[in-house]
């Protein structure tokens, strides 16, 4: 993938869908979670035919049945193209379990996107990370580090902040939030699919340094979760970077 690559370029090259056909989950779900709800969606052998689904679909509702048994029933509903499954998990979701809240919401997700790429006769994507996203924008966790691992003085926060601000605002992307920390600037951002971000950033890390050389070239970005300081020195000390 190129620094000029963007995410919705990867999808329309081989989805052939439109950006209007692509949902993001809004919501930040552990990275875990996902992984084994999709696990289930994939692997799912129900021998049940629709009907059957449906009428077991209160069960869920049920204090008696087991947490296991209804992550099965959630998926099972989410796999079909039926308003009255769409209903049911809806229902759910208003008092879950605490425990499968995030489950349930993924189920619902995934049954609208089914039941709207059968409406409209046309391919939906839906796209999950660990942060969740904003609208059409994909939710990110940065960080830059000064070259020698020295504080960021007032007038270096005072240039990222500058930099970042100009390059968002081109790009329609926002800063939900930046902490200056010794040697670090960390920062979560939302931005548009249609963005290339590691070009992005790239640019952001050269504009910065015009102004006396102070970052590091190379920097940490990530969607699946806000790390917080002993696992950004952790990645740093792998890397051999500190």
């Amino acid at each position: 993938m190129r620094a000029t690559d963007t995410l919705y370029d990867l999808l329309s090259e081989y989805l052939q869908i439109d950006e209007d056909s692509i949902s993001l989950v809004d919501q930040q779900i552990d990275n875990d979670i996902q992984l084994e709800y999709f696990e289930y969606s994939k692997n799912l052998e129900s021998q049940l035919s629709d009907d059957e689904i449906i009428r077991k679909k209160d069960l869920i509702f049920d204090e008696q049945i087991s947490t296991d048994e209804k992550k099965v029933l959630l998926v099972q509903l989410a796999s079909l193209k039926n308003v009255e499954a769409y209903r049911t998990i809806e229902k759910y979701l208003k008092r879950p379990n605490n425990k499968l809240y995030d489950w349930a919401y993924l189920a619902l997700l995934e049954n609208r996107m089914r039941l709207e790429s059968t409406l409209l006769n046309e391919n939906k994507a839906l796209i999950t990370t660990g942060l969740g996203g904003k609208g059409n924008k994909l939710r990110y966790f940065i960080v830059f580090f000064t070259d020698d691992g020295s504080p960021i003085t007032k007038l270096q926060k005072k240039i990222i902040l500058s930099e970042l601000n100009y390059a968002f605002k081109r790009n329609g992307a926002e800063v939900e939030e930046i902490i200056f920390e010794e040697g670090f600037a960390s920062f979560t951002t939302v931005i548009p699919l249609h963005v290339p971000v590691q070009d992005l950033f790239n640019k952001i890390v050269k504009e910065c340094n015009e102004f006396g050389g102070f970052l590091f070239d190379d920097y940490i970005i990530t969607n699946i979760k806000v790390l917080d300081m002993d696992e950004i020195q952790e990645l740093l000390a792998l890397n051999n970077i500190i």
